[in-house]
């Protein structure tokens, strides 16, 4: 008896070792497995980041290409205008303050020069902290104070010393910085409303005739046989326009003065905006070929290229236009001779800082 007690508590105590090491071979086998798939996962997540840094780097080649083609495309766009540098304003920024204004001169030079009077003075600003952009017309008989010079109408300014003397003196009497400009003459502005297709607009049956009237200066002007684009003077309401008969149109101050002159040619160029983006697709060598050469600015290359980034972010903004000066704020005086509007400068002022800056 107590031979097989012992026997058996031998049997006992010698399997105990039998035991353990099956456990510790369990216990490798389970880590080996959890290893093995923590291996796998790893490896997974790798291929992964792998893939993900593929897509990203393709991603940004494409963009890049995207940028490289678009830069080149404006690049062309731009050799086609006329650059003017202005050493003054060379080194001031196109933006500040959240605003870009860039001041837009229509001369009356029946050819591409800067010849001839500023028959036409707009204010162009992209504000980026009202997230609008506003046409301000410059009414052009205003009496203001010409650095270098006597008072004199506004547009005497450019007769005087071109671009940059029409800048100086907007900012001198406006309070607002101005360091870029285009100007377009006659056949840049008609030849901008053809590229898009014509323009619809309301006309009365008076506008019409003066649109006549105006056309016989202009068809003499380009050799052109008279009646040309004439309109039907019976035909009031909306009407469509080519380039010519638009310039006719934005030129008549014999209705309205020159307040309503002044918002023709902005409904003008509201219309041509509004078509723009369609034109730019469907015929941008007409558009550029048309009208860039007519053109003439101190926009530099790559100022034009992050006007043309900033595209699709400005189709969302909205559009307004309006003048300076103010209804209320000046009156028709005689000074000199001669015909003039004395404004409220400071009024005025205030009027574009709270609408351009929102101050």
């Amino acid at each position: 008896m107590a031979g097989r007690e012992n026997k058996d508590t031998k049997s006992r105590a010698g399997g105990r070792p039998a035991e353990k090491g099956r456990a510790d071979k369990a216990k490798t086998g389970a880590e080996a497995e959890n290893k093995k798939r923590g291996d796998k996962k790893q490896a997974g997540a790798g291929k992964k980041s792998h893939k993900l840094r593929n897509f990203l780097i393709i991603l940004l080649l494409i963009i890049a290409l995207l940028g490289a083609g678009l830069y080149m495309a404006v690049s062309s766009a731009y050799d086609k205008m006329n650059y003017k540098e202005i050493e003054a304003f060379s080194d001031l920024p196109m933006q500040e303050d959240g605003v870009i204004n860039i001041l837009l001169i229509g001369n009356d030079s029946r050819q591409n020069g800067e010849d001839g009077r500023s028959d036409a003075m707009i204010l162009l600003s992209v504000s980026t902290r009202t997230k609008s952009i506003y046409m301000t017309s410059l009414l052009r008989d205003m009496y203001v104070d010409i650095p270098g010079y006597k008072g004199n109408r506004l547009n005497a300014a450019y007769s005087y010393g071109g671009a940059e003397l029409l800048m100086e003196t907007v900012r001198q009497n406006l309070g607002i910085s101005i360091n870029r400009y285009v100007l377009v003459n006659f056949e840049a502005f008609a030849n901008l409303v053809d590229s898009v297709g014509g323009i619809e607009l309301e006309l009365t049956k008076e506008e019409i005739e003066y649109v006549n009237g105006y056309l016989v200066e202009y068809n003499m002007l380009l050799g052109r046989p008279q009646g040309t684009d004439n309109m039907d003077a019976s035909a009031g309401g909306l009407v469509h326009l080519n380039g010519a008969q638009a310039l006719a149109y934005s030129r008549n101050r014999y209705i309205g003065t020159d307040f309503g002159r002044t918002e023709r040619q902005r409904k003008v160029l509201t219309a041509v905006f509004g078509k723009l983006p369609g034109a730019v697709l469907t015929n941008f060598n007409g558009l550029t070929d048309g009208l860039l050469p007519n053109l003439t600015t101190n926009l530099t290359k790559d100022e034009c290229f992050r006007l043309t980034l900033m595209a699709p972010k400005l189709l969302t903004y909205d559009m307004a236009s309006d003048n300076i000066p103010q209804p209320g704020t000046y009156k028709n005086v005689t000074i000199r001779g001669m015909s003039v509007l004395e404004v409220d400068f400071e009024a005025n002022r205030g009027y574009l800082r709270q609408r351009l800056y929102g101050e």
